[in-house]
């Protein structure tokens, strides 16, 4: 076994590692991630769970899993990786600012899978460091969906000069769907996804992080979007997404969708369309 594989035995609770990873990390010095692999082999997917997450995001309940559920698998190994102590980044207090993923072939949901994730690419940014946990999702030998999430870390030290972020320019239009999120969206997602962050859940946690309200998760939003296109979207694709604004709970969102070569762009906005939440570029 490669000695920078840390092969786990099953996929660790997430309760116990969120209550790690929402202690401030003490170290002063440049940010550090963990140069091991998370493997869990073997992984067998809750059927019952799967179908309340498609309910929850939009799905269609079906026997093909959406490329977002994949993401749901790796999630905890992400934890795992940032609340150890090679980690001087915490997952708690970070910001999810993009996800890129690619499913390769349909996934079933009686496939028994083989999960990974590793942290790497720290890259200074103005407002701290930048990093990207790369998961892959593999059935045997054959790779089958993998994605890369890439966090702020506010204030993480890192060597060198900021990278440049461009934001993506959206033009305000009118939403062709709008979709009303109750206020315990946050909790449901929380039952289906496993992420405890209480800033999805609770009010007092949600103001210390400068939030008004509770906020929903970004990668619901994702889901939710990709829910509307998904009599569209063929058999195997690729996605781009950009957090832009957080999504206030309760609230009522619109989104659009538009065609283009080789795939689609879409957008979850504000109500009337003037501000954009999350964007999305899509690859048939």
């Amino acid at each position: 076994m490669d000695a920078d594989v840390d092969l786990l035995a099953g996929m660790p609770r997430l309760g116990p590692l969120f209550a790690r990873a929402a202690l401030p990390s003490l170290h002063r010095g440049p940010a550090r991630l963990p140069r091991s692999t998370a493997v869990v082999t073997g992984v067998r997917q809750d059927v019952a769970r799967l179908a309340d997450y498609d309910r929850v995001c939009g799905f269609r309940v079906r026997d093909a899993v959406p490329p977002t559920w994949l993401h749901v698998l790796t999630f905890p190994l992400h934890v795992h990786l940032l609340s150890g102590p090679e980690s001087t980044i915490r997952l708690a207090g970070v910001v999810h600012v993009s996800n890129r993923m690619r499913l390769h072939r349909p996934v079933a949901a009686g496939e028994v899978l083989d999960v990974s994730v590793r942290a790497g690419n720290l890259r200074p940014h103005r407002r701290g460091a930048l990093l990207d946990m790369v998961g892959e999702v593999r059935r045997g030998d054959e790779p089958v969906w993998e994605g890369v999430s890439t966090y702020l870390a506010p204030g993480a030290r890192v060597a060198g000069e900021p990278e440049e972020v461009a934001r993506p320019a959206v033009e305000p239009r009118s939403p062709i769907a709008q979709w009303r999120l109750p206020a315990g969206l946050g909790r449901d997602y929380r039952r289906v996804s496993g992420d405890p962050n209480p800033i999805h859940t609770n009010v007092l946690a949600a103001r210390a992080f400068g939030f008004a309200r509770p906020i929903i998760h970004g990668m619901w939003t994702h889901a939710r979007l990709l829910a509307a296109l998904d009599a569209r979207l063929p058999a195997a694709y690729a996605v781009d997404v950009d957090f832009l604004r957080p999504v206030l709970l309760p609230s009522t969102v619109g989104a659009w969708w538009q065609a283009e070569r080789g795939g689609w762009s879409a957008a979850v906005t504000s109500r009337d369309g003037s501000r954009a939440h999350l964007v999305a570029r899509v690859r048939t």
